[in-house]
């Protein structure tokens, strides 16, 4: 079998060495492109007569998969496949896996920090220090006791909740499956939107969730409200969501995700927006959740090409 990672992914030279090593004793060939490219022409080259490819969030198209014909199996080093053509995937049989939980620590501890930066001012401060200011009026919020709403309860929403606890947080949780969980609180939509404090979206984008959180939903928050999204970038109205601050309707946002991957168009809409804090698409990327990342998706091979494949997603 020929396997193709087709970008980095955070591998090193000596971690590849390693795993080229490992599978070429199981008889595989292993093949690996130390840069990040996302023209489709030069992907299919990289993925000409591989069975396997490792990709990240690249955008993996129904074109790219018929000018693969030896393809059989596309581990993706995410956690979420909404930019790879499932359905394509599913007419030629391709495997789909993801890298489930790489990244659960990373996003999760970034989403607190967001919030601490909104509540804080963090931001806000640091500039006005550079700027030879003081403190002036600013006066921030404790996050000791406030209600947040968890939209999406997998394992990121849930590990947020943990953590919020700790900071005497009443957990409020909205999600397709609900959970019997101590210390967290399964409610509707509208009354989490109404209740909450602080919402942050955890949930994967589909076409239930694109756009889920729109004008009507603003409107519906408490004034005081901040809002985190560290999940998909389309789960938001962008237009909306700068409306609402614009209006304030709610009190701030802080946001990592975006419809595209940045960087973002200068035009864009969110740039206008008052408090505002956004995030070049980081959530996942630390040096513990990279490590873990390329174990998860290179176990995903071997597992497939034993005939126990994990981590399925189709």
């Amino acid at each position: 079998m020929k396997i193709s990672i087709l970008e980095p992914i955070g591998i090193s030279a000596c971690k590849f060495n390693q795993l080229k090593h490992d599978f070429e004793a199981l008889g595989h060939e292993l093949i690996f492109f130390s840069d990040r490219n996302e023209n489709e022409n030069e992907l299919i080259k990289r993925a000409e007569s591989a069975d396997a490819i490792v990709v990240s969030n690249i955008p993996i198209s129904a074109n790219f998969i018929a000018n693969c014909p030896n393809l059989s199996m596309i581990s993706v080093a995410f956690t979420g496949v909404d930019h790879i053509d499932m359905q394509a995937c599913k007419d030629r049989d391709i495997l789909v896996s993801n890298a489930a939980g790489f990244s659960t620590e990373s996003v999760a501890e970034l989403t607190l920090g967001m919030i601490l930066s909104l509540y804080r001012k963090i931001v806000g401060g640091d500039a006005i220090t550079r700027f030879g200011g003081n403190r002036g009026t600013f006066l921030g919020t404790e996050l000791n006791g406030k209600c947040i709403g968890i939209i999406g309860a997998g394992a990121i929403g849930l590990r947020v909740a943990e953590i919020a606890r700790v900071f005497n947080c009443r957990v409020l949780a909205y999600s397709r499956t609900e959970k019997k969980i101590d210390g967290l609180e399964f409610v509707s939509l509208s009354t989490l939107l109404k209740e909450a404090d602080i919402i942050s979206l955890h949930t994967p984008l589909t076409e239930e969730t694109k756009g889920m959180i729109g004008a009507d939903e603003f409107k519906a928050m408490k004034e005081s409200a901040i809002l985190i999204n560290t999940a998909r970038g389309p789960v938001v109205d962008s237009e909306a969501l700068c409306k609402a601050l614009e209006d304030g309707e709610i009190a701030g946002a802080a946001i990592d995700v975006y419809e595209k991957e940045p960087p973002l168009e200068k035009e864009h809409i969110l740039f206008t927006a008052p408090n505002l804090i956004m995030l070049p698409h980081l959530a996942f990327a630390s040096h513990e959740s990279f490590d873990k990342r390329i174990d998860i998706v290179m176990d995903n091979i071997k597992l497939w090409l034993e005939g126990n494949p994990r981590n399925i997603m189709n």
